[in-house]
């Protein structure tokens, strides 16, 4: 078997130090659309662009902390003793960013990698990838990536948790739409996730797909960008933590609609629901929660 859990999550955590500059998180805002007229909601030079688009007013969304390091994230993680996974066969199920303090626009960190656990789920198994960085100041983010890899379940293992969060049952508080760009996916991947299966027809095809789809991490920034500009103010300070499931592709050329609720008071939390206008609202993110000060 391709996967040998116990040893996987027996494995030694792997460390390597990672760091960047203002280019890298300039690189990953634009991956996400921000300036782009289709995928903004102002013009390239708005000031609320410009927060995301220019060095000398940046600040950097939470989810950067899924690529910092320039690829030493999810895909990297996908190797080690126990592993030996097809990347035809992998999707990513699901992913959580907590975020113990902002992040700075540059810096140098200690990332600390391991499988946290190995669920099966009878037909696939999920790999769940956790990455821990620290500087000299201190614990920076913990991310927990969800790696679904089809055809590797079935081996006896502990099937993990299921959570399912419903909608309010209430119009959402705000909506809103971006478009993806059809070059999207081709930018995105510089930021580190060189997974053929963005880029490549025929790797596509190969992996049950017409044509090459969005990184799922891609739909996962451009949600937490819309939740920051819409219901924070823009203060991308306030989040703390953001999770989410991912419920469907989606395709470049496509437009999400996301759908956002504040929940009760006294929480500090953000509810989001996100779906593929083309495609009769299919779904794309869900059980989606933003924790906030």
């Amino acid at each position: 078997m391709p996967i040998d859990a116990a040893k996987a999550v027996a494995a030694e955590p792997r460390s390597a130090e990672i760091g960047w500059d203002h280019k890298d998180v300039l690189l990953y805002h634009l991956g996400l659309g921000a300036g782009s007229f289709q995928g903004s909601p102002g013009p390239a030079t708005d000031p609320d662009e410009l927060r995301y688009t220019l060095e000398s007013k940046l600040h950097v969304l939470p989810s950067f902390a899924t690529v910092a390091g320039a690829g030493k994230g999810v895909i990297g993680g996908l190797t080690g003793p126990g592993l030996d996974i097809n990347l035809a066969s992998v999707l990513h199920g699901g992913q959580s960013v907590e975020v113990h303090r902002p992040i700075p626009v540059q810096g140098r960190a200690v990332s600390t990698s391991r499988i946290a656990a190995v669920h099966d789920k009878g037909k696939a198994a999920i790999l769940v990838l956790r990455s821990e960085a620290a500087d000299d100041e201190g614990p920076l983010w913990t991310s927990d990536a969800q790696i679904f890899v089809r055809g590797e379940g079935g081996f006896g293992g502990d099937r993990g948790p299921s959570r399912r969060i419903e909608l309010p049952a209430r119009a959402p508080d705000r909506t809103v739409e971006r478009t993806i760009r059809e070059d999207q996916a081709l930018l995105y991947r510089l930021s580190g996730d060189f997974n053929p299966l963005h880029a490549d027809p025929e790797f596509a095809k190969l992996a049950g797909f017409d044509r090459p789809i969005l990184h799922g991490l891609c739909s996962y920034g451009m949600t937490l960008k819309a939740v920051v500009d819409t219901m924070l103010g823009g203060d991308v300070t306030r989040i703390r933590s953001y999770t989410t499931r991912f419920a469907g592709v989606v395709f470049p050329g496509e437009t999400l609609r996301i759908r956002m609720w504040s929940c009760a008071e006294g929480t500090a939390r953000v509810q989001v629901s996100v779906t593929a206008v083309e495609r009769d609202d299919a779904p794309v993110l869900a059980d989606t929660i933003v924790d906030h000060s």
